[in-house]
């Protein structure tokens, strides 16, 4: 299986000119200890781009979650023919961020609809390894499934293929299916130090920190929090026109990437 593994070429070409990105979103909820609101946790990621030979540090407000895991991709290339990884990365950790020929999509919708079937499970769409290792990156804390309830709320599949900004496969054509879960932070001690490391960390101050990784010999990456009222974030998406819907949003002194907008529901 390794070796197969391996034999799969990485990289968009004439033929495979869709990319397919598969991910897990988390609604990260808890109660405000002061007042019993309910607050949605956000995760904060501020990440050193270069282009055109000018380098800058970005910033983007993102649901909890992540990639989906390949694990069976020899049956994935019997079933909807040959594929590649988008990125040596994704190779390596055998994610779910493809490209495929566009005459594959249809395929790629139903085996992710099929997953309860035993003999269609290709993937993993479980999000407590991805939550384990953004909590860690922004809080530097272990979480554990104790401190937090999880449950499944369904799947959404953005049809039109959209230009990403992603360092593994910039500008490409991406397809996107999202497998949506909440987590209600049930763990005092955990909804604190969410709060704190929110309250502590300016968009500028983990744009710092990125620079001082850099000068370090780091891989120029920083985590952190945002938290915000639930029912006010929902609000306002649902105040915006229509005409924005699955576009990136300002607010505050804050850029919420696209996908914010599927876990609110």
């Amino acid at each position: 299986m390794n070796h197969y593994h391996h034999t799969i070429g990485v990289g968009a070409t004439d033929e495979l000119s869709l990319r397919v990105s598969v991910a897990s979103l988390v609604r990260v909820l808890f109660k405000n200890p002061q007042d019993g609101q309910i607050m949605l946790a956000l995760e904060r990621t501020a990440t050193l781009r270069e282009k055109a030979g000018i380098r800058n540090v970005t910033v983007s407000v993102k649901p909890f979650g992540g990639g989906v895991r390949l694990t069976n991709p020899e049956l994935m290339k019997k079933m909807i023919g040959n594929f590649h990884y988008d990125s040596e990365r994704s190779r390596r950790e055998k994610d779910f961020r493809i490209q495929i020929a566009p005459s594959s999509w249809e395929m790629i919708k139903n085996i992710c609809r099929d997953q309860k079937i035993p003999e269609y499970r290709i993937l993993d769409d479980s999000p407590e390894r991805e939550l384990e290792e953004e909590f860690e990156d922004s809080l530097n804390v272990k979480i554990t499934p104790l401190r937090y309830r999880l449950k499944k709320l369904g799947m959404i599949i953005h049809e039109k293929p959209e230009k990403t900004n992603s360092v593994r496969a910039p500008d490409q054509p991406t397809v996107r299916i999202y497998y949506l879960f909440e987590a209600e932070i049930v763990d005092s001690d955990l909804v604190l130090k969410i709060i704190l490391n929110s309250q502590k960390y300016s968009d500028h101050d983990l744009q710092e920190i990125v620079w001082e990784d850099v000068r370090k010999g780091g891989k120029g990456r920083a985590n952190g929090t945002l938290v915000l009222p639930f029912d006010k974030l929902k609000k306002l998406y649902h105040s915006l026109p229509s005409d924005r819907d699955g576009k990136p949003v300002v607010f505050g002194d804050h850029y919420f990437e696209n996908n914010v907008i599927s876990i609110l529901g």
